[in-house]
């Protein structure tokens, strides 16, 4: 069974948006496919793990998905099959900070 995406709140869907369609078109096109690919595996191969997990508004994302010098940050819920989008940020040190 596949996963669904979602945000917790209209506002950083909002905020998710925005940095999306400031990003590079071949960036948005991958944002496109690595979304599908979450949906199908949400636990990526490697080390999409974040520790200790970042707060992103009064949520943790726990995990990231690595695309370019852009991270997904999201978490997950298994019990009821659903990825919580939380941030889309460009990788810099403050990528894993409270913003």
């Amino acid at each position: 069974m596949t996963y669904r995406l979602r945000f917790p709140t209209n506002s950083l869907k909002k905020k998710f948006d925005k940095k999306i369609s400031h990003a590079p078109k071949r960036i948005q096109e991958k944002v496109s496919e690595a979304l599908n690919d979450l949906r199908k595996n949400p636990r990526p191969q490697g080390k999409p793990k974040i520790k200790p997990p970042v707060s992103v508004a009064a949520y943790l994302a726990q995990h990231r998905k690595r695309i370019g010098n852009y991270r997904i940050l999201y978490d997950l819920d298994d019990k009821n099959k659903i990825i919580w989008l939380l941030a889309f940020r460009g990788r810099n040190e403050k990528t894993y900070k409270k913003r």
